[in-house]
């Protein structure tokens, strides 16, 4: 059984490694020094609640994340638990993250209209199957139909949409992006608006 100071020095670590950042580095965005932080991530130290709120907001994680056990391997996600987020055109229910050298995201998505994102971070790619109805998606210069158990793939590093022709829609989406900044959530967590039309983040 993990030690809490255990849990925190692994949770440390493993997020500064991820993020590319030296010991020093998220020191100075922590603003904390770098010996006390050197302490946390040998387990040696004990941590006060102002310094985890310190890292975990230089990480751009929540707090949770430094002082809880990562999760097991598989992950289950039960319908009946859904939760649905309002965008342009169509509701999103995220269904995971999965942390490495880049994240990967999942969600699955109900389409009422038309939706149009902006650019993700270079290299995106978005890889798009359709579980029922009909589609237009894809890069906005080049969109292509879809019907339910099409499938298709395209760079999410260009504008794009998502546009439901039958109705009611629904898609489910994985997104993989090489690196995304700390703090920024996921590609598909913000929605501004544009000349009367919503658009994400």
């Amino acid at each position: 059984m993990s030690t809490g100071n255990t849990v925190v020095a692994r949770n440390m670590r493993f997020l500064r490694e991820q993020r590319g950042l030296s010991l020093a580095e998220l020191a100075r965005q922590a603003g904390l020094a770098k010996q006390t932080l050197s302490k946390v991530e040998l387990g040696t130290g004990n941590p006060t609640v102002e310094t985890l709120f310190a890292v975990a907001a230089a990480l751009g994680v929540p707090v949770t994340r430094l002082v809880a056990e990562r999760e097991q391997v598989m992950t289950v996600r039960r319908g009946r638990d859904a939760s649905w987020q309002e965008r342009s055109g169509y509701e999103v229910r995220s269904l995971d993250h999965v942390y490495g050298s880049g994240v990967i995201e999942n969600y699955v998505l109900r389409i009422r209209g038309e939706g149009h994102s902006q650019p993700h971070p270079v290299g995106t790619l978005e890889h798009l199957y359709v579980i029922s109805g009909r589609v237009r998606v894809g890069p906005e210069d080049s969109p292509v139909e879809l019907s339910a158990g099409d499938f298709v793939r395209f760079p999410g590093d260009r504008p794009h949409l998502y546009a439901s022709l039958d109705g009611e829609s629904v898609v489910h989406i994985v997104v993989s992006v090489p690196r995304v900044q700390p703090g920024t959530g996921g590609v598909h967590g913000g929605v501004r608006r544009e000349n009367g039309v919503a658009t994400e983040d």
